[in-house]
């Protein structure tokens, strides 16, 4: 016999964990800051201001828009400051700061607040400052300085040495004039955040190490890109084609810091399957057929309005549940 008496009865959640909201947000920011230091480094210091501008004008816009409204004052849990990094890391290292603030308010205000704040959010608030960004300034959003290139700090550059992407050469079926260890280390031109594969890679073994993520969505986002380019490529043998689609541009940023949204991803297995083998196609028929040589932004805000549907047929059968059959159906009309 079981002694009823020391059964607890409480509402849920019956599972609790000791991990605040803030203290998922500061793994985070850890995760991004290897990134961040080879940005520095291959870009100058400039990039270091980008990301401080953006993560500055987040948090004031989400402080701003609490105070107007008279909400409580939410950036104490730190996701403005997650959302300003993101944001900066889809951005070239040649964005007008304006601008940079211009993303800033969307992201924060339109995408996040406007539907409730941290975790009621249908999309990734970056993801959807950056493509407003594309939408409304694409020759900024798509001029890459040259590696190494001398940038000032503060005032937009306005002569600077511009050079083409590794994803831009294979947009036209060639193969980058960059080793796969440049690509690998960062040694390439692009946006702040897609500097270097491994930096990021590093941050992603820490976010699964604080257990922040798991790894169904990155490893189905990177493994459904690795699989499609290593049977279609354009260019070069199938593993070279491969190691460059997947070292260049923002799959691991996209797949380890973007992908893994917890408000903008399912939170049933099957359905983050699903969901990371979605991302991987859509960015692979991005970069091979769409107008744009990168695809990983899109693909994941096209998937994270499919979140919905995804986890309506991803539910889990409840236990001890029998699905009735057609002819009780029937009867019960």
């Amino acid at each position: 016999m079981y002694d009823l008496s020391q059964v607890k009865v409480s509402n849920s959640p019956h599972i609790r964990s000791e991990d605040s909201t803030r203290q998922i947000m500061l793994d985070v920011i850890i995760g991004l800051i290897p990134a961040l230091a080879l940005a520095i480094f291959v870009m100058g210091a400039r990039a270091l201001v980008v990301t401080a501008v953006s993560v500055i004008g987040c948090v004031f816009f989400e402080w701003l828009y609490n105070k107007l409204l008279k909400k409580p004052c939410s950036v104490g849990n730190c996701s403005a400051i997650v959302t300003g990094m993101l944001l900066a890391y889809t951005l070239p290292v040649t964005a007008p700061l304006w601008m940079v603030l211009i993303g800033d308010l969307f992201a924060i205000v339109i995408v996040k607040c406007l539907f409730g704040g941290i975790g009621k959010n249908f999309m990734n608030p970056a993801l959807g400052g950056r493509a407003f960004l594309m939408a409304s300034y694409p020759v900024f959003m798509t001029t890459w300085a040259k590696v190494r290139t001398a940038l000032p700090m503060f005032a937009t550059p306005a002569d600077v040495v511009t050079g083409a992407t590794p994803l831009a050469f294979m947009k036209e079926g060639k193969l980058p004039d960059v080793s796969i260890a440049d690509a690998a280390l960062g040694m390439i031109g692009g946006c702040i955040g897609e500097v270097s594969a491994l930096a990021l890679l590093a941050g992603g073994v820490w976010l699964v190490y604080r257990r922040v993520i798991t790894l169904r969505i990155p490893l189905t986002f990177i493994g459904t890109v690795a699989v499609l380019t290593l049977i279609f490529p354009k260019a070069g043998s199938g593993v070279e084609w491969m190691a460059y689609q997947l070292l260049s541009g923002g799959l691991m940023l996209g797949a380890i810091f973007m992908a893994t949204d917890y408000a903008s991803s399912p939170v049933t297995p099957k359905g983050q399957i699903i969901y990371g083998i979605g991302c991987g196609v859509l960015t692979v028929l991005i970069r091979y057929f769409g107008s744009y040589p990168e695809g990983v932004s899109y693909a994941i805000l096209i998937m994270n309005c499919c979140v919905f549907l995804i986890e309506k047929i991803s539910q889990p059968v409840k236990f001890g549940y029998v699905k009735p059959v057609k002819a009780e159906k029937e009867a019960a009309k």
